[in-house]
């Protein structure tokens, strides 16, 4: 699969979930899903599923999506237990697994090809785990995955390098800046 084929089905089901970028799927995912209600992960590597915890925990009312790379994740590998734990049902985990540090030039991540995330999440407490390696399998699956309780996570094997979209950039302004403007986003919308 191709990343941003990812995106693009994402993007085409969302309403006004609160969504968590890391890195690498930040700057296509900007282009696929302009909204004020985007937070970016970017310059702490791995705090992805960590800050979107802490907005679920939050914002109970409202869906949470974190859109996570597997050496972001790889990083802070910790956060699927911790997760797990406080078990919040309005979390949605994306896993794009290339086997690669992709943003910092394609290095192959530890124990490449070995790694088991939606596994090591089922252990850790998610509700519910997927693996997705073929397009059409995760679009015909995603509004059931998207409408189950969570934890949720979702393993995705893409391509490393795929192309970004035109436009595509990362939002580089300093992470207060992106808190200021999502709690100014949260105060003015309601819903789920």
């Amino acid at each position: 699969m191709r990343r941003n084929q990812c995106l693009r089905a994402l993007a085409s089901r969302r309403r006004d979930q609160i969504v968590v970028a890391t890195m690498s799927v930040l700057g296509p995912w900007l282009v696929h899903s302009p909204s004020e209600l985007n937070m970016s992960c970017y310059g702490f590597m791995g705090g992805t599923s960590s800050l979107a915890l802490g907005l679920a925990l939050a914002q109970p009312q409202r869906r949470v999506w974190a859109l996570d790379g597997d050496g972001s994740l790889l990083m802070q590998l910790g956060s699927l237990a911790t997760i797990g734990g406080a078990a919040p049902p309005n979390l949605h985990h994306f896993v794009f697994k290339n086997d690669a540090y992709e943003f910092s030039g394609g290095q192959p991540i530890p124990a490449a090809g070995r790694v088991d995330f939606a596994g090591l999440a089922a252990a850790a407490g998610y509700v519910a785990t997927y693996r997705f390696g073929e397009i059409e399998e995760f679009e015909g699956a995603l509004d059931g995955v998207l409408a189950q309780t969570g934890p949720v996570l979702a393993e995705l094997a893409v391509d490393v390098g795929d192309e970004d979209p035109p436009g595509s950039q990362i939002e580089t302004n300093p992470f207060p800046e992106h808190v200021r403007a999502l709690r100014r986003a949260l105060l003015t919308r309601t819903g789920r």
